[in-house]
């Protein structure tokens, strides 16, 4: 024991170092959502709104369902999507899978193949419109510039996915995030501008006249 002592403790002789700890992971590495209720897109994530061939998209609310098995519960994943150039085209897709980024994927690639044009006025919409689907009500009105977007995040969504930067709205009934955006998307492909309602009634003289 003697001779070890003076081994250790001589000049020449490096100095012990201490194994070091085993890292242990952080709370943020486990899954808090297992057993939970369905995920909502968290709206500070800038992967949400990249720019994608010209198309902005956006995850309106992620859903998880469990079936049971045999072996156990197996999980998948349904997301609603919203797809637009902002500049008055927009579309909206469910995808679902078994995994999240999977369910996303699909759901915008339902959104890109349904892309439909919205008449827009400016930064706001032409004229009221009222829409219900399922047990969701919406109401959008036009707003003058500099308004803003005074809606909720569910229609906010999609309106802002069309290009429209000023308008009114109202949520009625049902608050499913699927059925308030569906009914928001049935609002607004409503729209006509005045140039379009005279065409269609066969009055492009008078328009003609009055500009």
């Amino acid at each position: 024991m003697a001779d070890e002592k003076d081994i250790t403790s001589s000049p020449g002789a490096a100095p012990a170092v201490a194994p070091a700890a085993p890292e242990r992971s952080g709370r943020g590495d486990r899954d808090h959502n297992r057993g939970r209720g369905p995920r909502r897109p968290n709206r500070n994530d800038p992967r949400d709104d990249e720019p994608k061939d010209g198309l902005s998209e956006k995850v309106i609310f992620i859903n998880r369902s469990s079936k049971v098995v045999k072996g156990g519960r197996r999980f998948s994943f349904s997301a609603l999507v919203v797809v637009g150039d902002k500049q008055g085209r927009v579309g909206l897709g469910l995808g679902k899978g078994g995994e999240v980024s999977e369910a996303i994927k699909k759901g915008g690639e339902n959104a890109k193949s349904r892309l439909a044009n919205v008449s827009l006025s400016g930064s706001t919409i032409p004229h009221e419109v009222y829409s219900e689907y399922g047990g969701a009500k919406v109401l959008l009105r036009p707003a003058s510039q500099g308004t803003g977007l005074i809606c909720g995040k569910t229609v906010r969504a999609v309106i802002e996915s069309v290009g429209i930067r000023d308008v009114l709205s109202k949520s009625l009934g049902s608050k499913n995030a699927a059925n308030v955006a569906k009914a928001t998307l049935a609002a607004i492909l409503t729209l006509r501008t005045r140039e379009q309602i005279m065409k269609t009634r066969g009055l492009e003289h008078r328009l003609a006249k009055v500009n």
